[in-house]
């Protein structure tokens, strides 16, 4: 878990950047409309596609976008059929590195992705490989300065936290995926402004690196997360603070 505040804002820089690109855009589209098409177009009964709405507004999508994209996920619309399929490899020092897809082709974006493990210098591996060093957890970040240590300890317990720590100037807080929505809404009712608040994986062990590998394995992700089919992208490297602020 520590450092993955570090990899929050990281993750937030490049969102900025892909916004501008529109890349984020097609991300969150995919995954609304893969939400209805699994659990219905209705958020209020599906957690999966309430989240993907949320991450759409708060990137400034249009709401026509979001109502589109949920009438192709549910048949309403006509449009693409798209899988979920993960891809599992390794990175520079063996570093672990999970990656979530939406695609409408698994066969091209498979050779895709294995290239960019190639020739970023990694290499794709067998499914399961990975997949079991990561818990699906709910992760918030709270920066230091919004709120007292013990008065969001209160707050976050009670709804059903499992931890929290500090990291630098931002507390993490974590909980089991299906209590994400009662810490999410504690926090909102108690006015707690959260840098991050998302269901994501967390490695439950990390692998140190130094600054050589700290930066290939940086490029690595950013490849990967620059491919149209990818989702999300996961790691279990642990790079230590004077090494990301050169990099960073």
């Amino acid at each position: 878990m520590s450092g993955h505040s570090k990899w929050a804002t990281i993750k937030h820089k490049k969102a900025a950047a892909d916004t501008k690109r529109g890349k984020l855009f097609t991300k969150v589209i995919k995954e609304i409309t893969v939400a209805a098409k699994s659990g219905g177009g209705n958020p209020d009964t599906n957690p999966r596609l309430r989240t993907a709405i949320g991450t759409a507004k708060e990137s400034n999508m249009p709401q026509d976008n979001i109502d589109r994209a949920i009438k192709k996920g549910t048949g309403e619309l006509p449009g693409t059929v798209y899988e979920e399929v993960s891809y599992e490899g390794y990175g520079p020092q063996g570093v672990a590195i999970y990656v979530q897809c939406l695609t409408d082709n698994k066969n091209r974006t498979a050779s895709e992705i294995r290239s960019i493990y190639d020739k970023k210098g990694g290499n794709m591996a067998g499914a399961g490989s990975v997949a079991w060093i990561f818990e699906k957890k709910g992760l918030f970040v709270v920066a230091t300065s919004v709120i007292s240590e013990d008065k969001l300890m209160d707050i976050v317990l009670s709804a059903g936290a499992e931890d929290l720590t500090t990291e630098g100037e931002a507390y993490e807080v974590t909980c089991a995926a299906h209590d994400f929505e009662a810490v999410k809404k504690a926090l909102a009712d108690q006015k707690v402004a959260t840098s991050s608040a998302e269901i994501t994986m967390l490695p439950k062990n990390r692998i140190k690196v130094g600054a050589d590998n700290a930066k290939q394995v940086l490029n690595l992700i950013e490849a990967l997360e620059d491919h149209e089919d990818v989702q999300n992208v996961y790691s279990n490297v642990d790079i230590p603070d004077e090494v990301m602020k050169d990099i960073a």
